[in-house]
């Protein structure tokens, strides 16, 4: 093989961008989990947890589907227009349209979360301890906003390097400034808090918008009336652009509601099994915040391929590429199954130490080798939803993540009370199975053009 041909393929150079990006983000990330769980402790660490659904939920409702959408209408755009500065000009025409909505939307979510902080923590996650948390949080809106939509025109054109660079200065600049305020803490004789790590979150988002900013300041300049040859296309470009920004935006609320149902319920399930409440949350904050950092870990290895590979099968998909997309998803299945039996054996191996280990916690340990079994199933997931969005079916994505979200949820409901914890684990892994033979079957259609 041809090496510096293989790495002029975007595709390749830009996933290998990210998952180096994305490796480093995630070793920072996970040290600074430890560092959490060592510094605030199990329960209050439960209580960072208990934001991650609301962040997730804002970031569904403000940015995420506009990323997405903006990622692949960039990449239409330029494989279209390959080389001419029309080309371009569409690109930012629908960068523009995507920040405009984000942004709209980055500031009514924001003001309103920081208003009602107290109800949300009250009524909606049910520990008023999260109310600060909550006001706190409001102030990244906007600037997560911003940085998404311009990473989502640079992965549009498969121009990995920038993100993925905002990406590391973003976890560096979260990481850095929690142990800024730890030392203060520690020179105060005060203690670090789930609210430090926030303002941590925050000055990260900060970090990532400066970057990207930047990045898009040194971008070539488009001549002065160059956005007037959009001038008769501004409404077609909306209507394209919301019939998948509307769909995607609805799946990623709904399945962040779900989500967030599912975090609510399982302290208060775990309670029912006979836990004090301090206890139930301690056990929430180890599943979440120690045992998932460990899971999620080898998914950088995915998610770099999986957010390059929508605008690469868009751009087949519009250019009726059928062999293409028949490899794409053959590898894709490959890729993710061979890496995820890869890491099931090692959490089954080496789980009990890691937990003991990284945590020293026996519980985290157990967690990790009982959720080794998800790896294939949530690298495989990954790349394959990745897929049906560049073919343009988020709904029948959004579909299937519902049903498996209702699987896990009624595992909560009904099991978790009476066979505590173990119920809900085995919920994840059925959940999983079931979304991977779907996702499979959905495209089962495409893959046989190969």
């Amino acid at each position: 093989m041809n090496i510096s041909r293989f790495l002029k393929n975007p595709l390749i150079t830009g996933t290998l961008l990210m998952t180096a990006s994305g490796i480093a983000s995630r070793i920072i990330g996970f040290f600074y989990r430890i560092f959490l769980a060592q510094t605030i402790g199990a329960e209050a660490l439960g209580v960072y947890q208990l934001i991650a659904p609301v962040f997730a939920m804002c970031f569904a409702l403000t940015a995420s589907s506009i990323q997405t959408s903006i990622s692949k209408f960039v990449g239409d755009a330029c494989g279209k227009n390959a080389g001419t500065s029309q080309g371009e000009i569409t690109a930012r025409g629908y960068l523009l349209l995507g920040l405009v909505i984000s942004c709209t939307a980055s500031v009514i979510v924001g003001i309103f979360l920081y208003t009602q902080a107290d109800w949300i923590a009250l009524h909606f996650l049910g520990e008023l301890r999260c109310a600060p948390l909550l006001s706190l949080l409001s102030f990244s809106m906007l600037p997560c906003c911003i940085h998404a939509c311009i990473n989502g025109y640079y992965y549009g054109k498969k121009r990995a390097g920038i993100p993925s660079f905002c990406q590391l200065v973003e976890q560096l600049a979260r990481v850095g400034s929690v142990w800024l305020i730890y030392q203060y803490t520690l020179e105060k004789g005060m203690e670090l808090t789930a609210f430090h790590a926030v303002a941590g979150l925050v000055a990260g988002e900060c970090s990532g918008l400066i970057t990207s900013l930047i990045a898009m300041s040194l971008e070539k300049r488009l001549p002065g009336h160059s956005y007037h040859t959009l001038s008769g296309q501004w409404k077609t470009m909306g209507k394209l652009f919301s019939s998948m920004a509307v769909p995607l935006t609805i799946n990623r609320v709904t399945t962040a509601l779900f989500n967030s149902l599912e975090n609510l319920l399982i302290p208060q399930k775990l309670q029912a099994f006979g836990y004090s409440a301090s206890d139930a949350l301690s056990i929430f904050g180890i599943l979440t915040g120690m045992t998932m950092s460990i899971i999620l870990f080898p998914s950088v290895l995915t998610n770099s391929f999986s957010v390059l590979l929508l605008p690469a099968v868009s751009e087949a998909h519009s250019a009726h590429n059928h062999a293409q997309i028949a490899r794409a998803i053959k590898k894709a299945i490959l890729y993710g199954l061979l890496l995820g039996f890869v890491f099931t054996i090692l959490f089954l191996v080496f789980g009990d130490r890691m937990g003991e280990v990284l945590f020293h916690n026996t519980l985290a340990g157990n967690f990790i080798c009982q959720l080794s079994w998800l790896c294939p199933l949530l690298y495989v997931t990954s790349l394959l939803n990745s897929i049906l969005h560049g073919l343009g079916n988020a709904r029948q994505v959004l579909f299937v993540t519902l049903l498996a979200c209702m699987i896990r949820i009624c595992m909560i409901l009904f099991l978790v009370p009476q066979y505590g914890i173990d119920a809900y684990l085995w919920g994840m892994l059925l959940s999983y199975v079931f979304a991977a033979i779907a996702d499979i079957l959905l495209l089962m259609p495409y893959s046989r053009a190969g």
